[in-house]
């Protein structure tokens, strides 16, 4: 399954998962988007969100950007 994400870093209000009204995902996470630490983190709370591990998800699209396309096998 595949979703768009818009992703958050370094957000207080996090970390956090809001479903958007067209099926998309905003992600809010307090790690820095510096060395892959915003995207380690995503995929942390993203596998906590949907109950599945780590390894099933894979960032398809979008490493160096807030906009992401990731996959759950």
């Amino acid at each position: 399954m595949r979703y768009s994400i818009t992703i958050k870093p370094n957000s207080t209000k996090g970390p956090l998962v809001e479903t958007q009204d067209d099926g998309s995902l905003l992600v809010y996470i307090r790690e820095p988007a510096v060395e892959g630490k915003a995207n380690t983190a995503l995929i942390e709370l993203l596998a906590k969100h949907f109950g599945v591990a780590k390894s099933r998800i894979v960032i398809v699209r979008g490493h160096t950007s807030r906009n992401k396309i990731i996959e759950i096998e």
